[in-house]
């Protein structure tokens, strides 16, 4: 059976571009006679806000949405911290002290995601009084585990290359889980078999398939769908104050014309779309 979820974070309102995410999983799984799930991903400490819960549920069910709702990542603490104790243990995570700001003044590649870490306090000691993020030695998990692939729906059959993302964090200094980790753990445990998701985290996908390998979890199948972009050719983001659907719902428009409109092309005024 196909499963596929819709998983925000309650540090905003959603905006058109999470509405078209929720739709594609939703759609998928229906006409699949199989299930799409509702997951709250809420460890993102003082920003993740739960009113906003409430909100995405009524914005969902105003699209014409029908979901069943899974565990918030916040019950999940002790899952997280297991897994990030194994790999700890392989020898394959190590403590990190760099400041955004310090990285950024080495110079480093960019890439898929932004910077990419150079490895600066990897065979490092580092002091123990001092907050540490965990970063994935991606090196030594990809000699552990040899070649993978995974597959996405429009793109075809991909080799994992991690290496695009360098030693990412796994678990942060103020969080006990970073999204690379959190995610793919809770995928596994609800039990998605196809991840829908925005081409802006193609890259990360590399990332998650190593994680996989490396914890025994299942290997689903994605779907890297395009992005809707603003007026001025940029994602819709939080960040820069998109048009949340609560505004819309608020004003009494019609959430499923909407919604049919996005999945025949018709993009709400002021939003186009991309598919690279």
């Amino acid at each position: 059976m196909i499963v596929t979820r819709f998983a925000p974070s309650p540090n905003g309102p959603l905006h058109w571009g999470h509405a078209y995410s929720a739709i594609v999983a939703h759609d998928f799984a229906q006409a699949a006679g199989g299930r799409f799930l509702l997951r709250i991903e809420d460890i993102d400490g003082p920003r993740s806000r739960p009113r906003l819960a409430d909100e995405f549920r009524r914005d969902l069910e105003w699209l014409g949405l029908e979901w069943d709702e899974v565990l918030p990542q916040s019950t999940r603490l002790e899952l997280y911290r297991k897994a990030a104790d194994e790999l700890l243990g392989r020898g394959l995570l190590y403590p990190c002290t760099c400041t955004r700001k310090q990285i950024e003044a080495l110079g480093p590649k960019m890439g898929p995601e932004g910077l990419v870490y150079p490895g600066t306090c990897k065979g490092q000691q580092i002091d123990p009084t001092k907050p540490a993020a965990l970063r994935l030695d991606v090196e030594r998990a990809l000699a552990d585990v040899g070649d993978l692939s995974w597959h996405d729906a429009l793109a075809g059959e991909q080799q994992a290359d991690p290496h695009q993302l360098g030693d990412v964090v796994l678990v942060r200094k103020d969080l006990p889980a970073s999204y690379h980790l959190a995610a793919t753990l809770d995928d596994a445990a609800d039990g998605v078999t196809l991840v829908t998701r925005g081409q802006d985290l193609f890259a990360a996908t590399h990332v998650h398939r190593l994680l996989q390998a490396l914890l025994g979890l299942p290997v689903p199948q994605w779907h890297h769908h395009g992005l809707l972009l603003d007026d001025d050719g940029k994602k819709l983001a939080k960040r820069r104050g998109s048009k949340a659907l609560a505004d819309h719902r608020a004003s009494a428009e019609n959430g499923r014309e909407w919604a049919d409109r996005l999945r025949m092309d018709q993009w709400p005024c002021g939003i186009s779309f991309r598919s690279t």
